[in-house]
């Protein structure tokens, strides 16, 4: 039996009928076609499916979509404003904080969420605070190194 779901998803009011176990990801990835959101693992280890819930950085394989009824979600699409990367992609493309990609939508949404709740996070918070991405290509210290050259362009 299918529920009515409204949202805000990108500064857009959405509604749409979705089955009771629809996860968020699915919904966003196969009811919108936001597909920057990114199903890796399924079981919210790797932090590729994370969007923003209401202004935190929350995992979005790890939860029903009729759990978000009423929220704001921003996904990765919904950063960038006026044609202008968000700060901190832009961070991400100067500093190659990305080499194939498939970790980068969840990293930076996670980065903004730590650098708006913690402007002035140091190195080692801001690995702690990334510590639920997980990417398979870096070395993870230009990832490092764009989340404090976005925090810097974001203040």
């Amino acid at each position: 039996m299918a529920l009515t779901l409204t949202l805000q998803v990108n500064g857009k009011t959405v509604t749409r009928q979705v089955e009771p176990q629809t996860l968020l990801v699915t919904f966003l990835r196969e009811d919108l076609r936001l597909t920057g959101t990114h199903v890796g693992c399924d079981t919210a280890q790797c932090g590729a499916c994370t969007v923003h819930l209401d202004g935190h950085a929350v995992k979005s394989c790890n939860m029903l979509a009729v759990q978000a009824q009423g929220a704001q979600v921003t996904t990765i699409e919904g950063l960038a404003a006026n044609g202008e990367l968000h700060p901190m992609q832009a961070a991400f493309k100067e500093c190659h904080g990305l080499q194939c990609g498939f970790c980068t939508p969840g990293m930076v949404m996670s980065a903004v969420d730590l650098v708006q709740h913690h402007p002035h996070a140091t190195e080692q918070q801001i690995r702690e605070g990334l510590d639920g991405n997980f990417c398979r290509c870096t070395g993870y210290q230009n990832i490092v190194k764009a989340v404090q050259q976005g925090a810097r362009m974001m203040k």
